[in-house]
């Protein structure tokens, strides 16, 4: 153990480290700092560094590194960084446009009747505050986030969906996602957004990144085709205005 990280082998290839003894805001910031400067340091034979909630993988090519080197700088980092590590890049805030519930959003009606609200008050709560970027999960990178100030957690379907539409927004337990690319899932779905959620030409093929958050802003399904042109990094607020529809 180094100071609040605790670092453990994962199999012939890769490591863990556990933000522990923290809360959980500053456990998700510790890993994600490390996971920065990780991926700043570009260590030979490192290629992927995945931070989670409280935890960070770190995969490795064997024959290149091996356990001890990586596990000496992940300590030395941490050490370096201690508990409250100060953010690396300034956050940015993406509002995005979605069409609630019918077609776009067929469980609206059932996580409504789930939680005892109308299903304008499920879109007022969904929609009314900004909600953190914590992690990029499967599929493609996507954006893991704070879930919206439910009265309680959404359970997950009872049969999950073999496949699910790019641009899909979800919530389960006391997250939300935006699916970034067509997949099965499990997660009841609340509306659709029409902007591109990947942008597969760019590197990284994601434009948000953990830390950044999300608006939705409910549109009407007739406004559709004024966004579908757009991906998601359009979509990103400036200082003066938000780019794309304000």
């Amino acid at each position: 153990m180094t100071g609040n990280v605790i670092i453990a082998d994962c199999g012939d290839s890769a490591l863990v480290a556990k933000a522990v003894g923290l809360d959980a805001e500053p456990a998700w910031r510790l890993v994600h700092a490390l996971a920065d400067v990780l991926n700043a340091l570009q260590l030979t034979g490192v290629h992927d560094v995945v931070p989670t909630y409280d935890a960070l993988l770190v995969e490795f090519d064997c024959a290149a590194t091996d356990h001890a080197t990586v596990r000496r700088v992940l300590a030395h980092e941490a050490a370096r960084l201690g508990p409250h590590p100060a953010p690396t890049t300034p956050p940015r805030r993406f509002v995005v446009p979605v069409v609630y519930g019918g077609g776009y959003g067929p469980d609206l009606p059932e996580v409504a009747a789930q939680l005892g609200l109308s299903e304008g008050e499920i879109i007022a709560l969904h929609s009314g505050t900004d909600l953190t970027v914590r992690c990029l999960g499967a599929p493609a990178g996507a954006p893991m986030t704070d879930g919206p100030p439910f009265p309680k957690p959404v359970p997950r379907l009872a049969s999950p969906r073999t496949r699910v539409d790019a641009g899909s927004v979800a919530v389960a337990g006391r997250q939300a996602v935006i699916c970034p690319m067509p997949s099965p899932g499990g997660w009841p779905l609340l509306g659709r957004t029409p902007v591109r959620v990947l942008d597969l030409h760019s590197d990284p093929i994601t434009a948000y990144r953990p830390g950044d958050t999300f608006r939705f802003r409910p549109i009407e399904p007739q406004q559709w085709d004024e966004y579908a042109d757009l991906a998601l990094g359009d979509c990103a607020e400036t200082p003066d205005l938000v780019v794309g529809h304000g």
